[in-house]
């Protein structure tokens, strides 16, 4: 299972829209999921209960201590995809939850406050070794402030752009926030509209990046058993020349 959550100081920046609308995307590309909300302002909750469909459930954990568990049973159920929604600040849910993800999305808008909100997101990231990136959400079609809000992200980062700026950026329209008000996410709300297109596309780099992630992750495991494997081997070797010499 991978486990994806969206998370940033700053309230507003859009988490809870991108959440569920990653939700559907990868539903509808095919994969298991359930919401997860630690927000006890309760914006998911209250879309589940406008919605007439069961068909993705909205889970609220609250309490830190819990969130490892439960992630681990719904992995151990054989869900594909968890996506948690957090609050705005920093508290001890979201930190658990950052530290038992496999991708850490931090949602920004294309101001100042937006991007200065990002460092203490970034930095509980970075304290646990968890991949993140940045999403430019809520923007406007075109403009020098993406630019610049994208080139600034990528200098907080101390990366290049390419690395931790997600794609493509999620233009502000209705679509989003009339779907959220109609229990739908966007690629039902408006299927054909550029709004579930941006979504789709963001699932299908979002998915990428995980595959990438888990790629590196195996990779590194099998250095790690063939490095242990050489020095059992080494380790025997050792053994025997010393019973040799001692008989």
């Amino acid at each position: 299972m991978h486990t994806i959550v969206l998370a940033t100081q700053k309230g507003g920046s859009g988490k809870s829209t991108l959440a569920i609308g990653l939700a559907l995307a990868a539903k509808q590309a095919g994969f298991t999921v359930r919401l997860i909300e630690t927000d006890p302002q309760g914006t998911l909750s209250n879309w589940q209960r406008r919605r007439n469909n069961d068909d993705i459930i909205v889970e609220p954990i609250y309490h830190a201590a819990d969130i490892e568990p439960r992630l681990k049973m719904l992995a151990d159920s054989g869900l594909q995809l968890a996506i948690v929604d957090t609050a705005a600040g920093l508290s001890a849910a979201t930190t658990a939850a950052i530290r038992h993800s496999d991708l850490c999305l931090i949602p920004a808008r294309p101001s100042v406050a937006d991007i200065e909100a990002t460092v203490s997101t970034l930095s509980v990231a970075r304290a646990w070794k968890r991949p993140y990136s940045f999403v430019l959400n809520q923007t406007p079609i075109r403009g020098q402030r993406i630019d610049n809000a994208a080139g600034a992200l990528a200098e907080e980062a101390a990366l290049d752009l390419s690395e931790v700026l997600a794609r493509p950026l999620i233009v502000m329209r209705n679509d989003h926030q009339d779907s959220l008000a109609s229990g739908l996410a966007v690629s039902e709300f408006a299927p054909n509209g550029k709004s579930a297109d941006e979504i789709r596309g963001l699932w299908r780099w979002v998915k990428t990046r995980l595959e990438l992630e888990a790629t590196t992750n195996v990779l590194i495991d099998q250095v790690i058993s063939a490095a242990g494997g050489m020095l059992h081997i080494a380790t025997d070797l050792a053994a025997d020349e010393t019973t040799t010499l001692a008989s």
